[in-house]
């Protein structure tokens, strides 16, 4: 009867009657680690953690992606600048030759790609499959990054693994407005890759 009229007061005893327990505690940011908070964004708790152990800012994970990849990644753009600001290498390169201008190129956050080329890293890195930030940038539509990456002189002519350059690649997924940023500096450039 009791339970008739308030039910939600004795549900996780009637739960843990039927054998259905709550096994798994929500994560608190005392266990997050350092990537997953860069990845938030959590530029206190990053702080935080740093403050304890500078050493952190470098440490690759099982991936071997750093704080600031991940950031990158995720496109926190404050903590990017907060990590850059502390000494983080833009040039790392993780277990599969990713970089963070190349994750922040496929994503297309633009503001992080121009600050990550300020702090002088390789514009033409490529990864395990011959990917550069041009062509995530391009795969993605992320015209302003493709934008960005040419001004500051992407080579064009790199192709990926499976043969793609960055026009071919914009071409054969239909992106109009990335084939028309290629084309335009193509023509400017004097040649002509077709």
């Amino acid at each position: 009867e009791s339970n008739k009229h308030n039910h939600r007061q004795n549900e996780p005893m009637l739960w843990k009657q039927r054998g259905n327990e709550v096994t798994v505690r929500p994560a608190t940011l005392d266990s997050l680690s350092i990537h997953q908070l860069a990845a938030q964004g959590d530029v206190s708790q990053v702080a935080t953690h740093l403050h304890k152990d500078s050493s952190l800012l470098s440490k690759q994970d099982e991936r071997g992606f750093t704080p600031l990849m991940w950031a990158a990644a995720f496109g926190e753009k404050a903590m990017v600048d907060f990590l850059l600001e502390k000494g983080a290498d833009p040039k790392t390169i993780a277990r599969e030759r990713e970089s963070a201008l190349t994750l922040a190129s496929s994503g297309g956050f633009v503001d992080i790609v121009e600050t990550l080329l300020k702090h002088g890293v390789d514009i033409n890195t490529y990864d395990w499959n011959g990917g550069t930030p041009l062509l995530y940038a391009v795969r993605g539509n992320h015209i302003k990054c493709v934008e960005a990456l040419l001004a500051k002189g992407a080579d064009m002519t790199i192709e990926s693994d499976s043969g793609y350059s960055p026009m071919a690649l914009a071409v054969a997924l239909g992106h109009k407005k990335s084939r028309f940023k290629v084309d335009v500096t193509e023509t400017h450039a004097g040649q002509s890759y077709w």
